[in-house]
């Protein structure tokens, strides 16, 4: 065999060995990206499913989180007594509320999340925007509501609105902003390029906060709404902000907070309905695993003899509460309420499974150095 034909022969093979792992090469590159691709589609999928799990719990955490900065207004005045909303919205004790809730106010009494009762004092008033501005000394330190002052909401955004409509404290309604830059006048005051929301504004949610979904943060001051309670019409923070933080930095019309620890200004009487109350917010924060919210409404006796660690370990494996019934009657011959209620209990089992459990349980409670406190309590599982 001649030089010329072996140089063709290992030419032909090298051309061959070239093109065999070159293809077996371009096979493993694009069969690992198949494979990569898949995997990637696989957990944008997985990631999809974890985030809509993730925002529905952050809804109900976001609710949760603002009920604790809302507030109840009750109001006496030459007219009448009447019931509105307001919220937090510095670290000094200062609520936000409507004019027409408070206007003529002889006497302002703020109900908190925890069913505790203190004296507020008008600081501002709106002649001709219908807002008002309530300092109650008690709250100050307190976390207030963020609020989002620089932006306007366009059409389509999610909302959540927080009040106390007839009286009933810590509601909630969701909806959308579904119209912008609303004009009218209502009752000597007058609204000006305010927000037209699908959630109902009905009696007693005035001045509740209305709330952007995503964010928490308040984005309105709920203010008027329709006899049928179909809409509502809530005033911008970004147009009435300026307002609120002058009245806040010079208030009018404050007197020095009282010297001792109680508000002995407010005469506090053991209902039926405050009680009943404060033992569902107790079931509500054990349900969103806030437990040191449910610690603090324990009387101090309860809390002596039961550790936040101890506490917190007996709901640890409790992964929601449904309530079932609750109601509540005086005990004799005490200043006490008894207030039973049957729950659903689903619980995480050993195994990780979880299982739904009844219990009805019962609770005493009264005023503790005149704050509304969960004296004793005792649960018995229902077969």
């Amino acid at each position: 065999m001649n030089t010329r034909t072996w140089i063709s022969t290992i030419t032909t093979s090298l051309i061959l060995i070239t093109g065999i792992v070159g293809g077996y090469l371009l096979y493993n590159h694009f069969n690992h990206f198949q494979v990569n691709a898949t995997s990637t589609i696989g957990s944008l999928k997985e990631a999809k499913e974890k985030s809509d799990v993730h925002l529905e719990k952050d809804l109900k955490t976001i609710i949760h989180e603002s009920q604790k900065s809302v507030v109840q207004l009750d109001v006496e005045s030459d007219s009448g007594n009447s019931v509105g909303s307001g919220f937090l919205y510095n670290d000094q004790g200062d609520v936000v509320t409507n004019a027409h809730v408070v206007a003529g106010a002889k006497k302002i009494t703020i109900r908190t999340a925890d069913a505790q009762q203190y004296e507020g004092q008008l600081i501002g008033i709106g002649k001709s925007t219908d807002i008002a501005l309530v300092r109650v000394p008690k709250l100050e330190g307190n976390d207030p509501l963020p609020v989002l002052h620089d932006h306007l909401a366009e059409i389509g955004d999610e909302v959540i609105a927080l009040g106390s409509p007839l009286g009933l404290q810590n509601s909630v309604t969701t909806g959308i902003i579904s119209g912008l830059n609303r004009d009218f006048t209502l009752e000597n005051y007058t609204y000006s390029n305010v927000y037209q929301i699908s959630a109902p504004i009905t009696q007693g949610n005035s001045g509740g906060p209305l709330i952007d979904q995503r964010t928490g943060e308040v984005v309105a001051i709920n203010s008027a709404g329709t006899e049928e309670g179909s809409i509502g019409f809530s005033i911008p923070m970004k147009d009435v902000f300026e307002q609120l933080s002058s009245w806040s930095e010079n208030p009018s019309n404050v007197t020095p907070p009282p010297q001792n620890e109680d508000d002995n200004s407010i005469t506090k009487e053991l209902d039926a309905e405050d009680s009943k109350y404060i033992v569902g917010y107790f079931y509500e924060s054990l349900a969103m695993g806030d437990y040191v919210t449910a610690y603090s409404l324990l009387g101090s006796e309860w809390q002596k003899n039961t550790s936040y660690e101890k506490f917190r370990n007996g709901y640890i494996h409790t992964v929601d509460i449904t309530i079932n019934q609750i109601k509540a009657e005086h005990m004799e011959e005490e200043e006490a309420m008894k207030v039973t209620i049957i729950i659903d209990a689903l619980e995480r089992q050993k195994n990780r499974e979880t299982k739904t459990f009844v219990y009805k349980c019962t609770y005493t409670v009264s005023f503790e150095n005149n704050l509304l406190k969960i004296l004793n309590g005792k649960a018995t599982k229902v077969e």
